[in-house]
Parts: structure tokens; sequence; C-alpha cells
């Protein structure tokens, strides 16, 4: 055997042994999940940018100015396509221009049914969920999920439970059985207590807005992207809302939706960034947003994500659905 020869069948079994390693690695790591998100999107990774940089959206550089803007509501209408299922968008106005946009939904859970689900091998992005459950009429993400796509809080689906067994919840909790749905505050009630009774529920955090009416969201973060919040009104309708942007750090979101038309007496944050998606079938009523945006931030310092295949959608472990009865 030549030597070149000799050099190519070594470079072959190095690159065979490397290739496997990372294979390997990343399974041990993040399992089906990984490997599924990998094909999808080609991985995720962050750069630094700018607060001015035109790689963030317009409302993200506007979100970044000092001193942060404070946005007001704008006109809302509600439309019932359904009976008991509105729908609307609210806009997010500042200085008299639209800084971002929010898809909302107003269900009545004496008529739908609510329903947590994981897809842990991160094989279901929003289209795949459609696909899958086309009886759905609305699907949004739903609360956080670990590093191989399971769980991260406690949550019931379908009547079984899942996530962690042990878990210290301090936020709240969306549950759901026949007939209701509600939020509850974890401040004085542990989660096992707020679940007796659901058919399905989700411990998510921060609290929005509490049961006592007021703000929840003690960290003053900066970090900027596509939200999605379930919340109940004073007449004890679910409103699920996604934003179209990423105009609101959590403490922003949360005096904004205290301050809305909604009405809202509780409010719960979901999971944000590419994942935020929302699918919206009705009669005569047709949504289906891709969210894009996330971004941390320290100061100047912005770390913007992305990913190689640009024009991929993100895989949702975990969504919330709402389905005929």
């Amino acid at each position: 055997m030549s030597f070149r020869l000799r050099l190519l069948v070594a470079v072959l079994v190095l690159v065979s042994l490397s290739t496997a390693g990372a294979a390997g690695w990343l399974w041990a790591r993040n399992g089906a999940y990984g490997f599924n998100t990998f094909l999808r999107r080609g991985g995720t990774y962050w750069i630094s940018v700018r607060p001015d940089d035109s790689r963030l959206s317009p409302s993200m550089r506007l979100a970044l100015r000092d001193p942060q803007p404070v946005a007001q509501p704008g006109p809302l209408a509600w439309q019932e396509p359904r009976k008991g299922f509105e729908v609307a968008e609210l806009p997010v106005m500042v200085n008299g221009s639209e800084a971002d946009r929010i898809l909302l939904n107003r269900i009545d859970p004496a008529l739908y049914r609510f329903v947590a689900r994981n897809a842990p091998d991160g094989d279901r992005g929003i289209d795949e969920w459609e696909r899958v459950l086309p009886k759905a009429l609305l699907i949004v993400n739903g609360s956080y999920y670990d590093l191989k796509g399971r769980p991260d809080t406690p949550i019931i689906s379908n009547s079984i439970a899942m996530g962690p067994a042990t878990y210290e919840a301090k936020a709240g909790a969306f549950i759901a059985g026949d007939g209701f749905a509600d939020i509850r505050d974890l401040a004085h009630q542990d989660w096992q207590a707020a679940f007796a009774g659901a058919a399905n529920a989700m411990v998510s955090y921060p609290l929005l807005i509490g049961s006592d009416g007021q703000t929840h969201v003690n960290a003053k973060s900066r970090w900027l992207a596509n939200r999605t919040f379930v919340g109940k009104d004073g007449a004890g309708r679910i409103i699920v809302g996604t934003t179209k942007e990423a105009f609101f750090p959590l403490a922003a979101l949360a005096e904004f939706l205290k301050s809305s038309p909604l009405d809202l007496k509780i409010a719960l944050n979901f999971d944000g960034g590419p994942i935020a998606c929302q699918s919206v079938r009705l009669p005569g009523f047709q949504r289906k947003f891709y969210a894009r945006w996330e971004a941390q931030v320290q100061g100047d310092d912005v770390q913007l994500l992305r990913w190689p295949i640009s024009s991929a959608t993100w895989a949702m472990p975990m969504v919330l659905t709402v389905e005929p009865k």
C-alpha cells in the first residue's frame, strides 16, 4: 500500500471515528430530539450584534432604545367564527406607530377541550402538528422542555403525568378538565394540589399577572423573544395570545397585558422564541404564524439566536391545543 493510500485510509478512519464520536455525544446529550432538530435546522448558535444592528427586527431595535419605549394598546375588535371561540389581533402602539401585534384567541372552556401534549423526538413543528391533529382548532407552543425534548416542568397530558415528579414551582399552572380550564397562582398552593382533578395541565413561569391582579415578573431582564401566554378574563374565558414580533421583555409584556382591554384576571407565560408558533383553523378563518426571534441582552451586548437553515421551522416539543369536545 502506497504512502498516499495509507494516508487516505487514516484520514477516513479518523473522520469516521470523529463522526461516530460526535453522533454518540449528541445522542447521549439530546437523544432523538438532538438528531431531528439538527437535521431540521442544522443546529443553533448565537451571534453578537449591536442594539441597532440591521439583523435585528425593527421592533427589536425599537425595544432596545434607551429609555425603553412604553407601549399602548391599539383598537381591538373580536370576531366569532365558531360559537364560543373568538379571534382578534391587538396592535401594540408606540408613539402612534405599530411596534408589535398580539394574535389572540378567546375561548369558552365549557365548549372546548384543552390538551397539553409532548412530542420529545423533535420531529414536529407547527406544520407536523397540524397534520397529526387535523381536528385541532388551535395549536400553540406550551411550557418548557429539557435537552431531550421532554417536559421540563410537571404536566398532565390526557390524564397521564409527565415531567419531573419533584419540582419546586412558585409561579403558575394551567389546568383543564371536563368543561373547565383555569390558571392557578402557585405562590400559596403547590402544583400537586393545583393539578387535582385536571386531565391536562402545565406548570410554567413566570406568572405575568397574579391572582392579586398585579404583575409578577420580578427580574428586569431585557431578553427579547416572540412570546406566548395564556390567561383568564373576568368572564372566565381563556385567552391565548402570541406576539408577532419580539418587542417585549417579560416585565414589559406583563405591564402591557395588565393595562390592555383584555380584562385579564390572571396570566401565565409559556416558553418563547422561535418555537412560539400558532395555528388556528376555524370555519371561514385560518391563521398560521411562524415565530423567528430571540435575543439575550446585557447592556449593549446583544446575542441574537440564529440557525444555519434559515428557512427551517422549529420543532415544538410542548404544545397546548384546543379541540372540539
